[in-house]
């Protein structure tokens, strides 16, 4: 279908069909940080190329899609800035040292890990810190469940110990448990059927707890760290030691396919049938379908740390 084809039929198709057509048509890009620049990447996911740069402040480190906006953490400068897909639009002071960022599924508010302290609410349309909640240890990964009323946090690098927070107000979050993993926990990840995927800090394996934090299965999984995001009944796990990203089973967590990525890719995420994995020693954007074969690698910068969709 050639262009003029598409645009007569979105104009003969109701007008629900219309958005949706329009919808598909738009360009889908990720935002990539530039761990040694003050800029994020834009990336085409279709082009596989950097279509244009958004300046931020320096050393921009982790960053999360919250609805029409996303959140990126700088923690070296303490604090947050927040994004659409072209522009800078606020800069949110008062976070010690943030870390990564959770979306409610409001669309509005962001859950910000504060290492040394605990959890801050961003309102990412005002860019202002409305709620807090104190957590032990060193927070750092973060996932809410698909209804918006419990958080699951990691509280370091490799730490003995995971916090449940209740977000049921996401203003007023409230720490509910402790859970202590099999192992020394690193990523921490909500899946859509509510079970939590706990990665490992310094081991080969991944534990999945169900909703009410009871241990349902421990795995082998390759070389510490690993990271997890989920597409439409699967589970991507990438190890950025060994270069690898695997593809299981939600059902079983059976291994579906593993594919080589670049060393260094360790944050990933999925959204419109791609998932996307940046590179922290190569500085490569590495995309690939919802099958787990690999795309395109895309050259961005020095460093990237994290990547995120952008809004549409």
């Amino acid at each position: 279908m050639d262009r003029r084809e598409f645009v007569a039929l979105a104009a003969a198709a109701p007008f629900g069909l219309r958005a949706s057509l329009a919808a598909a048509a738009a360009p889908r890009h990720a935002l990539v940080t530039c761990d040694e620049e003050g800029r994020l990447a834009v990336v085409d996911l279709a082009a596989f190329r950097i279509v244009r740069w958004i300046a931020t402040p320096a050393a921009p480190r982790a960053i999360e899609l919250v609805g029409e906006r996303a959140v990126v953490a700088h923690w070296t400068l303490g604090s947050v800035s927040i994004v659409d897909g072209r522009r800078l639009l606020h800069v949110v002071e008062g976070i010690d040292e943030p870390r990564y960022a959770a979306a409610h599924p409001d669309g509005v508010h962001a859950f910000v890990s504060d290492s040394g302290h605990g959890v801050a609410v961003v309102d990412t349309r005002s860019g202002r810190i409305v709620g807090r909640s104190r957590l032990p240890g060193w927070p750092r990964h973060v996932s809410v469940d698909a209804a918006g009323r419990t958080l699951w946090v990691g509280l370091g690098s490799s730490s003995a110990r995971v916090a449940v927070v209740d977000v049921s107000d996401p203003r007023r979050p409230q720490l509910v448990a402790l859970v202590a993993p099999p192992f020394r926990a690193h990523d921490v990840a909500v899946a859509p059927d509510g079970r939590v995927w706990v990665t490992s800090g310094i081991a080969g394996r991944t534990a999945i707890y169900s909703a009410g934090r009871a241990l349902h299965m421990t795995l082998a999984a390759d070389a510490a760290p690993q990271h997890v995001t989920f597409g439409r009944g699967v589970a991507y796990v990438t190890s950025g030691a060994a270069g690898t990203l695997r593809v299981q089973s939600l059902a079983d967590a059976r291994i579906l396919r593993s594919t080589r990525i670049p060393i260094g890719s360790y944050n990933v995420q999925c959204r419109w049938g791609r998932v996307i994995t940046p590179s922290l020693s190569r500085g490569t954007l590495s995309i690939l379908d919802a099958k787990g074969a690999l795309l395109a690698t895309v050259r961005v910068s020095r460093s990237c740390h994290d990547a995120c969709f952008a809004p549409a």
